[in-house]
Order: C-alpha cells, then structure tokens, then sequence
C-alpha cells in the first residue's frame, strides 16, 4: 500500500479504506488495522468482548485518515465464525462497518505437518484474506451468510430439542447397560410403565437387584423424566411461535407446504426451514452445496478417484436430509426420485445402497427447494389428504 504517513492525498475527493482483522479469543482480543497510512499493519490488544474498545481504536484510525486530507473513509472488518456468534458483526455494522464473518473450514492454511502458529500470525493471515477477498480474489476462504436475529433466534427451539434427545437417549442407554451387567434384558426405561416394570426386575439368577444399583437406576429414571418434559416444553413453544407467526410468514408458509407432502413431519419440515431454506440460493448445485452433499472429486495426474461427499456444509441439515431420504423412500414409493433409487440399485450391496441413498438426498433436496420456492410439486409425489 501507499504510505501517506506525513502527506496529504493528491486528490481530493479520495476515499480510503481500513482493514481491520480480528482474532476473538475468550482470554484476548488482537485486533490488527491496516491503512493508506502504514506500511505495515498495527496491532492491538484488547479485553475480551470489548467492542467499545474495538470502535475506539477503529474511531482514531478514521479521525486520523480524515485530518490528512481524506474526504471519506472506509471500514472493512472480519473475524471467525465461532462460539461468539454474530454479536460483533451486528455491533459493527449498526456502525457502518462493512463486516465479513469468515468461515474457518474454508481458510486455506499451511500444509506443513508442524507449522507455526500464534494469535499474531492468525490475525495477520485473516488480515491479509480480508484485503484479497475485497480485491476480488475469493479463494483464500468464504464469508458467512449472517441471519437476522429473528432467524438466528427461531433455530433455538429445534437445536435444543436436538441436545434434549441425545441427552435422553443417552440416559436410556445408559439405564439399559446397567441393568445388562447383572443379566437383564428388555427392561425399556421410555415406556410408561418404566417404575412399575423396575419394581419388577431380577438378576438373573433370580436376586433382586442390589440396593446402590437401583438406587442409581432411580436418579435416571428421574433425570430421564426432567428431559422428556423439557422434551414436551420445547415443542409446545416451537409449535406456539408457527402459530403466532401466522401463514402470512414466508417460513411458516414453507412449513406448511412441507408438511402437506407425505413423510415428512413439522419436525423435519421445520429444521429444513429454519436451517436451510430460509436462505436465498442461486442454482440447484448452491443447494447441495450447503448440505455438503456435493462430491469432492480427487484430480491429479493419471489419478481420478471420488473422495466421497465433502460434508462442509450444515451438519444438522444433513442428517435430516439423510433421514428424509429413508422416509421417502418408505412414504412416497411411486415417485420419480424413489423410481431411480430403485432402478440404480441392481444389487442388494450395502455399500451401493449407502452411496445412491445420499444421491437421493441430494435430489430430494433440491426437489423440495423447488417446491417451497416455484411451488413445483415432486414428480409423482403423494399429498396428504385434507
């Protein structure tokens, strides 16, 4: 860059522009500024979350550009997406500040087994991505698309809901690994008779069972019970917000275009909306893309290999996606997309069935977002009736 340090622009009407890069750490901040004005960047460091701090040091910079002679100046900045989420991207662009939120998966880096790395160079690196990515190269890594809050905010319901069904699983497991070690079997802690049928149990050589174990059994049976009422309150409120959004809502609307299809419930129809087809995309392949559905093909020399899916894109749409494939299959039978899985699968091979069971989500994605969007109904695919 150009180094104004102690001159004045040649021309009036110039307008620069600051590269600001932030490294976010939950012990500090670096923050690394790039201006007409420097020839190298400088840095500075920070408190964690301290975003007034940020704008101060964004301020001088700005303050300072404009007594040199500049007529306007330009604030880009960045960071990683990550556990701080999109807070500072908010506060930085209620300020005009054009800020791009990176996507770490994407950035390219050293392939050198044991590289250096440090906060300093991090912030260099995205420093210098920054300004390539305003330059127009976009191959150094991509920039998140940032939702609203509303939109970030109506995800909550199906994430948790998500955690809250590992987590009683999880105790349904671990329930029925105890009762194992001393020979029981068939003992199902989701039913509803769950503390009858434990009053029930013997070992299997016909003692009941020792006095800690049940007592432990007890604590998750308890622990089980709290999940699936937290279970029952995450849906009642999921299923409050449709209502109070009403079917003017495009989401909601989108909601309930999917749901009119067979196999497909408010569950699923509800993650694919908030996580997915809430978004804008340009073409088919966009689509696919999100859900890391798309096939990373391995070229090099006289090497052509398929190295499988890429799996970069939004991991809980993909796996709802891998179900919905499953459903389909069972619930729309004589759909076009159910006929070429069918037609494609010669052999009973349980590698083959793997491979054109994600091509058929792939399809079935694209299909469905040609549904909520242009209202094109699945080749062949069954509605529910009224």
């Amino acid at each position: 860059m150009e180094d104004r340090n102690g001159s004045t622009p040649t021309v009036g009407a110039d307008i620069a522009t600051v590269f600001v890069a932030i490294e976010l750490s939950m012990k500090s901040w670096l923050v690394a500024v790039q201006s007409p004005r420097q020839q190298r960047p400088g840095r500075h460091t920070l408190a964690p979350a301290d975003a007034v701090g940020l704008w101060r040091i964004i301020e001088r910079e700005r303050a300072t550009l404009l007594a040199r002679g500049y007529r306007a100046v330009r604030v880009v900045s960045c960071y990683e997406a990550g556990r701080d989420g999109f807070w500072l991207h908010r506060f930085l662009t209620e300020r005009e500040v054009e800020s791009r939120v990176v996507d770490p998966g994407s950035v390219l880096v050293n392939r050198r087994a044991r590289r250096a790395k440090s906060d300093r160079l991090d912030v260099e690196k995205l420093l210098r991505l920054l300004i390539h990515y305003e330059a127009g190269d976009r191959h150094l890594g991509r920039m998140v698309v940032v939702p609203s809050v509303a939109e970030e905010d109506a995800r909550r319901p199906g994430r948790e809901r998500g955690r809250l069904m590992s987590e009683r699983n999880g105790h349904a497991n671990r329930i029925q690994g105890l009762v194992a070690t001393h020979g029981i079997y068939g003992y199902q802690p989701l039913r509803a008779d769950r503390w009858e049928r434990l009053a029930q149990l013997r070992c299997a050589d016909g003692q009941p069972l020792p006095r800690h174990l049940r007592a432990e059994i007890g604590r998750e049976l308890e622990r089980l019970e709290l999940v699936q009422k937290q279970i029952l309150a995450v849906e009642k409120e999921r299923g409050a917000a449709l209502a109070e959004a009403g079917p003017t809502d495009p989401a909601v609307a989108k909601v309930a275009a999917l749901m009119q299809l067979k196999g497909i419930g408010i569950e699923s129809a509800t993650l694919l909306v908030r996580e997915v087809l809430f978004r804008q995309f340009a073409s088919r392949r966009h689509v696919a893309s999100f859900f890391g559905l798309t096939t990373s093909k391995y070229l090099s020399g006289g090497i052509d290999r398929d190295q499988g899916i890429s799996k970069a894109g939004n991991r809980r749409a993909r796996g709802a996606a891998m179900e919905l494939a499953w459903l389909w299959l069972w619930h729309q039978p004589d759909s076009a997309l159910s006929r070429w899985f069918r037609a494609r699968l010669a052999s009973p091979s349980p590698r083959l069935k793997r491979v054109l069971i994600v091509a058929l989500a792939r399809k079935l994605m694209v299909a469905l977002w040609r549904y909520v969007t242009t209202g094109l109904v699945p080749e062949g695919a069954r509605l529910k009736s009224a």
